[in-house]
């Protein structure tokens, strides 16, 4: 079975957009795209330094666009994913990519979104100087309790010995000097403490925009960041992702479900390598593709090939889309 993964914010790099503006069509779609943010994202993924894409209101519709310009280049309809895709996930804003990749919302309301969690989650963390950073290794249980000793919070269990921690910039620098024992602490390119309390105020933002949205029932199974459990309706996913702005990440369990509904291959869009990296330790035998550049494309097309068919779908239609 095929699983397809969304990465989340610090995964973005300065020019990571140049070589997908090379492929027919891509910078028409990101121009659209563009106007319904009002952020010119071509400039964003080409031409910015790292200080100007780690802007919250910038990072994450720059993320959203570049997951779905490299699924667009896989699957050219929301039934031609379903038919190849046996379930799909998201890390953290992710979730909105995957969220239009499964047809629950259309790729211009996704953006819309995104560009909005953008700008409320940047006001929400300008209140007081926060951030996260990577704890690594260490027990996982001794881990979490020497965190909230510091009055950090656990945002992500990303699994494979990794959690994240978030909380206010004395609380990391607290957390570098005194870190857990056996493990390694890895400031994050984030401008504030996500999944936490410190973004309380972003979710009545995002509430108000819900009941504007034209929202569907995801085509194949949608695995939630909250609890790791897939989501069966439309209404009940754009729920989710108003409430995870300040709720944890349970990247693990994302990971334990496609493990037992029995993942074979992950494909993780751009700008990939984050989420396969920790699939290839907590998912051993899980054959993997990060689509960094166009140049990953064929390796993507040929793992759907492969394991779309193993699945019981059809891999014999064309997987490039217009």
């Amino acid at each position: 079975m095929l699983v397809l993964v969304a990465p989340g914010q610090g995964a973005q790099a300065p020019g990571f957009l140049t070589p997908w503006l090379e492929l027919p069509g891509v910078a028409e779609r990101l121009g659209e795209w563009s106007d319904v943010a009002e952020l010119d994202l071509v400039h964003y993924g080409t031409k910015a330094d790292a200080e100007a894409i780690r802007d919250t209101s910038v990072a994450q519709p720059l993320l959203v666009a570049a997951g779905l310009v490299s699924a667009g280049q896989l699957f050219g309809t929301p039934e031609d994913f379903a038919r190849r895709v046996g379930a799909a996930a998201g890390h953290s804003v992710g979730e909105i990519t995957v969220a239009a990749a499964t047809g629950v919302l259309a790729p211009e309301a996704a953006i819309g979104f995104v560009r909005q969690r953008g700008l409320a989650m940047a006001k929400a963390a300008a209140v007081t100087e926060t951030g996260m950073s990577a704890v690594l290794g260490g027990d996982p249980e001794a881990v979490v309790a020497h965190l909230e000793g510091l009055g950090l919070a656990p945002a992500n269990m990303n699994g494979a010995g990794q959690i994240v921690a978030a909380g206010t910039a004395e609380q990391l620098a607290a957390l570098a000097e005194n870190r857990p024992e056996k493990a390694r602490v890895i400031p994050l390119k984030v401008a504030g403490a996500f999944h936490t309390h410190h973004m309380a105020p972003a979710v009545a933002t995002l509430e108000a925009l819900v009941p504007d949205l034209a929202v569907q029932d995801p085509v194949t199974a949608y695995v939630s960041n909250k609890d790791g459990e897939t989501v069966a309706t439309g209404q009940e996913v754009v729920r989710r992702l108003v409430a995870q702005v300040s709720n944890p990440v349970r990247w693990d369990l994302c990971m334990e479900t496609f493990q037992r509904l029995g993942v074979t291959a992950m494909i993780e869009l751009c700008p990939g390598g984050t989420l396969t990296g920790l699939a290839k330790r907590a998912l051993p035998g899980v054959k993997t593709v990060a689509l960094k550049t166009p140049e990953n494309l064929d390796a993507a097309r040929e793992l759907i090939a492969e394991h779309a068919a193993s699945a019981g779908t059809d891999s014999s239609a064309d997987t490039t889309a217009e």
